[in-house]
């Protein structure tokens, strides 16, 4: 956990966070060195508390419906380094130093793919 800055999740901080009506709250990953966004994925109550404790990040899978650490698997972890929250308070921004790949097609981002206007 040397990496995440000293992070509390007060009581006040917490009645401000608006999850949506399934308990989820979105989660912006991006890297902390280069800004580069990695991906995005869900967090709930509990996977937030988890990546504040364990300083990886833990999501909610809303299709398995179960937690999953990013790197679990693949050994790609990403250690927090800063975790903020949007002006309407329903959006995570989480700053993370990306050991590999962020994206399971083994790119460094998910967001590799660009909307071309036809010609």
């Amino acid at each position: 956990m040397k990496d995440l800055e000293k992070v509390i999740l007060t009581p006040r901080t917490l009645k401000k966070l608006r999850f949506d009506p399934a308990g989820l709250i979105p989660a912006i990953i991006q890297d902390a060195q280069t800004g580069e966004v990695l991906m995005l994925a869900y967090m709930n109550l509990a996977s937030l508390k988890k990546t504040i404790n364990e300083g990886k990040t833990c999501f909610w899978s809303r299709s398995r419906k179960e937690f999953w650490v990013k790197g679990m698997t693949s050994g790609h972890f990403q250690y927090v380094k800063a975790i903020y929250y949007d002006c309407d308070c329903d959006t995570l921004l989480i700053k993370v130093r990306q050991v590999g790949a962020a994206c399971h097609t083994n790119r460094k981002s998910c967001f590799y793919r660009k909307i071309r206007k036809e010609s």
